[in-house]
C-alpha cells in the first residue's frame, strides 16, 4: 500500500455547530482554541477564523505528554514568532493548565485595563473554548474547573451544544462542539485527524488507515515500531506488509495460518492513540 488516503467526515451536527459559534462570538471576550500537539497544523480548524473574526485567541497545544518534546518546542516557537499566543498543556497530569488564567489575562490586558478605567474591574472574562473534535477541550475545562464540568470521551462528537462553566478566578468558559472543515483539501490533514481519533473510526477503513500509519511511523519513528513490535520497518516495506509483520510478532492468527491484520490494525491505532509507541509528532512547522 502507498499513497495518501482521502478521508472526509462532516456530520450534520457540525453545520449547526458552525452557525452556533458565529452566533455566540458576540458573547465572549476571547477564544481558546485547543489543538493536538502531535498534529498542531492538522488539528486547527480552518472554520474558526471566519466564525470568530476579530476575537483575541489563545492557542493551546494540548496532549504534550504524547507529542515529541523537541517538536512541541519548535511548534511553540514558530507560532509565537507569528504573534500567536501559545500555551502548552497536558490535561492528564495538569501540567501547564494553571498558567491558563494568566495567559488569558495577558491576552486581554488592554480590554481589562479599559474595564478598570470604567470602574468594571470585576467584570467576568468570558472565553469560548473551541477546536476540532477529540483534542481535549472538555478535559481542559474540567482541569480548570477542578471538577467534571464538561462531558469527556475518547470518541469525537460527544459535545453537541454550548454550555457555560464558571471558574473561581473571574473567568467564565463556554464549551462548544468540535468543528471540522466540510472538506479536507489536504489529504495529509484527513489522515492525521483519523490517526489521532478526531474522525470517527466507524466511517473509516480501519485496516487501510493502520497500514498508512505504519508507513508514516516507518519514516518518522522506526525505533518506536521496533521497540513496540520487535522488528525494524525497512524503508521499502509497505504498510500492509508491516501490519502483517506486527500481527505475526503479536501472534494474531486466523484459521488456516494467516495473520489477523484486522485485529492488528485496531491494536496499532489504539496503542498509537494511547501513547504506547512513545511520544510522536506527525508534522513539523511550515516555513510560510
Amino acid at each position: 500500500m502507498s499513497g495518501e488516503l482521502d478521508i472526509q467526515w462532516f456530520p450534520g451536527h457540525m453545520a449547526k455547530a458552525r452557525r452556533m459559534l458565529a452566533d455566540s462570538a458576540r458573547m465572549v471576550d476571547a477564544v481558546c482554541e485547543v489543538c493536538d500537539a502531535r498534529i498542531p497544523y492538522s488539528s486547527r480548524s480552518p472554520e474558526l477564523p471566519a466564525a470568530l473574526a476579530g476575537k483575541p485567541r489563545l492557542l493551546v497545544l494540548n496532549r504534550t505528554d504524547e507529542a515529541d518534546p523537541a517538536a512541541t518546542r519548535r511548534w511553540a516557537d514558530a507560532l509565537r514568532a507569528k504573534g500567536i499566543a501559545v500555551l502548552e498543556t497536558d490535561c492528564k497530569s495538569g501540567k501547564g493548565v494553571r498558567a491558563f488564567p494568566g495567559a488569558v489575562r495577558s491576552l486581554l490586558r488592554e480590554r481589562l485595563a479599559a474595564n478598570a478605567a470604567k470602574g468594571q474591574a470585576g467584570k467576568p472574562i468570558r472565553v469560548m473554548v473551541a477546536g476540532i473534535p477529540n483534542v481535549g477541550k472538555s478535559s481542559l475545562i474540567n482541569r480548570l474547573a477542578g471538577r467534571k464540568a464538561a462531558e469527556t470521551s475518547d470518541r469525537p462528537g460527544v459535545t453537541r451544544g454550548k454550555q457555560w462553566i464558571t471558574l473561581g478566578d473571574g473567568i467564565e468558559l463556554m464549551d462548544t462542539p468540535g468543528l471540522l472543515a466540510p472538506k479536507f483539501e489536504d489529504k495529509s490533514v484527513g489522515e492525521n485527524l483519523a490517526f489521532t481519533g478526531a474522525v470517527r473510526d466507524d466511517v473509516l477503513d480501519t485496516e487501510a488507515l493502520a497500514a498508512r500509519l505504519m508507513e508514516r511511523l516507518r519514516d518518522l519513528a522506526p525505533a518506536a515500531v521496533e521497540g513496540r513490535y520487535g522488528f525494524h520497518p525497512e524503508p521499502g516495506c509497505g504498510g500492509t506488509e508491516l501490519l502483517a509483520l506486527a500481527a505475526r510478532r503479536r501472534g494474531f492468527l486466523v484459521p488456516g495460518g494467516g495473520y489477523d491484520t484486522g485485529r492488528m490494525a485496531v491494536t496499532l491505532l489504539d496503542e498509537f492513540r494511547g501513547g504506547k509507541l512513545g511520544r510522536i509528532t506527525l508534522e513539523e512547522p511550515k516555513n510560510d
